[in-house]
């Protein structure tokens, strides 16, 4: 049993976060803007701190953290930009304020764009348009991998209210993409490889219950996935869907792919 806080815990990932961690009786605290958005059974299970992370001092904030093992940020969202950074940023620097015995193991969210796409080390966030509308993902990675703190970064595809498989059906990754990019990707110019990449997010379409599994499953001071970003994709052959995706470009359908990948069995998570 760990001393979790999760912050964020009435939006659509932390939700599931505090499910799971309640579930595995792990001892919970919380930080919501709004209590009443927890659901009702769960309010009673949990230590709740009230509190606008966009408006509280670092040192209030620190004075919050302190005292857990690890903390899971899911506050923030990357269409706000600058406050989403400005969140961030808050959020880090009261970590550091405390103590170095005293700080918890820390998961951060951001996309799949942030991971590595081929060996010349380019990421999504790198690419036209997806940098345009993800680029608070790559100015927070650069704060946070700044720190001494030992985190990590959960870098999924789009997230969906699916029944989760499974983290050990899932393909994990560490810095770079969870899938098998084509070798020719690394000569191609940024404008090609950003329809490659639109190509394989379906396969990154994960469930906010296993990506929440996957954080709790990795709470371990010095794990594996220390100072990582993190990539999950669907076991090979499945390919998700999610109504929309505010960066694919419109002919990510049309790209042509090697034979050996194009003709895999794909099918929507159901």
């Amino acid at each position: 049993m760990s001393r979790v806080i999760i912050l964020g815990a009435a939006g659509s990932l932390g939700r599931h976060v505090v499910r799971q961690a309640v579930a595995a009786n792990h001892d919970v605290a919380v930080v919501v803007r709004t209590p009443s958005k927890l659901p009702a059974d769960i309010r009673p299970r949990v230590a709740v701190h009230q509190c606008d992370l966009n408006a509280t001092s670092t040192i209030d904030l620190a004075a919050i953290l302190g005292g857990h093992d690890a903390a899971i940020n899911a506050a923030g969202v990357v269409s706000e930009g600058q406050v989403f950074v400005d969140l961030l940023d808050r959020l880090v620097t009261g970590l550091e304020a405390l103590p170095v015995g005293d700080r918890p193991v820390c998961w951060f969210t951001a996309g799949a764009g942030l991971l590595n796409i081929d060996r010349r080390g380019r990421r999504g966030v790198d690419l036209p348009r997806i940098g345009s509308t993800y680029w608070p993902h790559r100015v927070n990675f650069e704060r946070i991998r700044s720190t001494d703190l030992d985190w990590r970064v959960l870098c999924p595809g789009p997230m969906v209210e699916e029944q989760p498989l499974g983290i050990a059906r899932l393909r994990t990754s560490l810095d770079h993409l969870p899938v098998e990019v084509p070798a020719f990707a690394r000569v191609l110019p940024g404008a090609l490889v950003l329809p490659l990449f639109a190509y394989f997010v379906p396969e990154m379409i994960i469930s906010y219950a296993d990506a929440a599994a996957s954080m709790l499953a990795n709470l371990t001071p010095g794990g594996s996935m220390s100072r990582h970003r993190v990539g999950l994709a669907l076991p090979l052959g499945m390919r998700g869907k999610k109504d929309h995706w505010v960066a694919e470009p419109k002919n990510a359908s049309q790209l042509i792919i090697p034979a050996n990948q194009r003709n895999m069995p794909r099918r929507p998570v159901n």
